[in-house]
C-alpha cells in the first residue's frame, strides 16, 4: 500500500490513493507528528484494505454513535467513501500512519441559525491509543475548520463514560460548558454526555 508520509510535504498536497488511472487525488488536509489528514477519494485501497480492520473494534464502537456499525465490513469502508467522495464540501477526513487508515475525523456543519457553529466526531484504531496522534489531530483539525469554513464555534458531545475522549479535547484547547443528563442510550445504557466547545 502507498504510504501518504513519504510523500506529502505540506497541506495541500495531493497523492492517488487508488489503482484507477482515472481516479482522483486525496488531498492531505493536515501534517502532524506521526499522521496525514486527508480527504477519500473513489476506489480508495488505502482506506478500502485497512479501515474495516481498524473499525471493526468494539471498544471503538462503544464511544461512538451508533450510525457506526459494528460488526464493521468492507461494505460499511465502501459506503463511506461513497458518502465521503460525492459530499460537497468535503467535510470527513482519514486519519493515516504509514499508509494505514487507522481512524476518521469529520465536522457537521450547522444550517439555519445554526450555520456558523458545527458539531464534530472522531475515532482512531485501539493499537494506536495513548500516543498523543488524536489529541494533536483535534486540535490543527479544529484550525483547519475555523479557516476553511464560516464558524465561530466548533463543539463535540462524548459520552460521560469516557473520560479518555474528555481528556483528548481539554488538551486540544476544548471548554467543558455543562453535563447533559440522561441525553444518549449505547450498548442498552442510558448515558449523560459531555458538551465540549471551543471558539475561533
Amino acid at each position: 500500500l502507498p504510504s501518504a508520509s513519504a510523500h506529502v510535504t505540506g497541506t495541500g498536497a495531493a497523492k492517488a490513493y487508488c489503482d484507477d488511472e482515472n481516479c482522483q487525488t486525496a488531498t492531505v488536509i493536515v501534517v502532524i507528528t506521526i499522521a496525514v489528514l486527508r480527504s477519500a477519494v473513489a476506489h480508495d485501497m488505502v482506506i478500502m484494505c485497512t479501515a474495516a480492520k481498524h473499525a471493526n473494534n468494539r471498544r471503538v464502537w462503544l464511544a461512538l454513535r451508533d450510525a457506526f456499525p459494528h460488526p464493521y465490513t468492507a461494505n460499511d469502508a465502501n459506503k463511506f467513501l461513497q458518502n465521503a467522495t460525492t459530499a460537497q464540501p468535503t467535510t470527513n477526513f482519514c486519519i493515516e500512519v504509514d499508509g494505514v487508515a487507522v481512524g476518521g475525523i469529520g465536522i457537521h456543519l450547522g444550517r439555519d441559525v445554526h450555520r456558523h457553529t458545527a458539531e464534530f466526531g472522531y475515532w482512531l484504531a485501539e493499537e494506536f491509543w495513548r500516543r498523543g496522534i488524536m489529541t494533536e489531530a483535534v486540535g490543527a483539525f479544529t484550525d483547519f475548520c475555523f479557516d476553511k469554513f464560516s464558524l465561530h464555534r466548533i463543539y463535540a458531545e462524548p459520552f460521560a463514560n469516557n473520560p479518555a475522549s474528555a481528556r483528548v479535547l481539554e488538551k486540544a484547547g476544548f471548554v467543558l460548558e455543562g453535563r447533559l443528563k440522561n441525553n444518549v442510550v449505547k450498548d442498552g445504557e442510558l448515558l449523560d454526555s459531555l458538551m465540549y466547545a471551543r471558539m475561533k
